[in-house]
């Protein structure tokens, strides 16, 4: 895949690094340590930032020493924050070229280019060995994938037998497609949500036994509430937040995310399956 590729070109911009270095040494002064910490409001680009990164790792229960798999990486970080955390090594896998830049930069800034490994690679072909890893994650990725029998065949073949993989999807909802353009995608072209149901069977299909599977989207209702209220009435940034990701279109994006989850446009799920053995 190349950032010809429409997903990569929808995320895919020049100096995502550099960007958020420079606003990091703004806001926290020159000499100010690079760690994970103080990354998170900038690079866990998916719903709820590092709360849902650490409710995901808390799920996933990684072991010291272990190495697991980051599917759809982004810049890499969850992949930092769990790999500092939880003492495990972790390799990312991720479609757009400028995130894969970007996370490797970032990962020697942190001082955790040993513990964290980026690969450009597909969902659809991960780039690994069968049966390489002990426990495997993907945050907000498959919105973007058609195939997902696929991906989930694909993240069953990466584990080892025991194997764990957690997910946080955004599923389709019932009164009909998102408000676009959201964050993983301008139009419905690069847009593919499957139902709460429709996952579950997937991963059945795929040959996962189903440790946990929640619906979340009315719990964090009243929260997204309040977000979009915040959100109608400033469309100012933060110093630090993902719009050095994606610019000022983020603000639009994240409004009509929250509105298709109010409206019942999309569902969240929470989900923890383990490859048997």
């Amino acid at each position: 895949m190349t950032a010809r590729d429409p997903v990569a070109r929808h995320y895919g911009t020049a100096g995502i690094a550099e960007r958020a270095l420079a606003a990091l040494r703004a806001a926290n002064g020159p000499d100010a340590p690079v760690t994970p910490e103080a990354l998170a409001p900038i690079d866990h680009f998916h719903g709820r930032g590092v709360v849902a990164t650490e409710e995901l790792a808390r799920r996933l229960d990684p072991q010291p020493g272990e190495h697991l798999l980051d599917i759809g990486s982004g810049i890499g970080g969850p992949a930092r924050w769990i790999a500092a955390h939880y003492r495990v090594r972790v390799t990312g896998v991720d479609l757009t070229p400028e995130f894969c830049d970007a996370a490797r930069a970032l990962n020697a800034a942190c001082g955790l280019a040993d513990r964290v490994t980026i690969i450009e690679g597909s969902a659809l072909d991960l780039p690994v060995p069968d049966a390489a890893f002990d426990r495997a994650y993907s945050q907000n990725a498959i919105m973007n994938i058609a195939d997902k029998p696929r991906f989930y065949r694909e993240a069953f073949r990466a584990l080892r037998p025991g194997g764990l993989l957690a997910l946080s999807n955004v599923c389709a909802g019932s009164a009909g497609p998102p408000y676009f353009p959201v964050p993983w995608a301008a139009t419905p072209a690069t847009s593919f949500l499957a139902t709460p149901q429709e996952t579950r069977a997937d991963l059945e299909a795929a040959g996962f036994a189903v440790v946990s599977f929640r619906d979340t989207s009315d719990e964090l209702r009243p929260a997204q509430l309040r977000e979009r209220e915040r959100m109608e009435q400033s469309s100012a940034a933060p110093p630090l937040g993902i719009h050095l990701i994606l610019g000022e279109r983020i603000h639009e994006m994240r409004l009509n995310s929250v509105r298709s989850q109010i409206d019942d446009r999309t569902r969240t799920i929470e989900a923890l399956v383990r490859k048997p053995g």
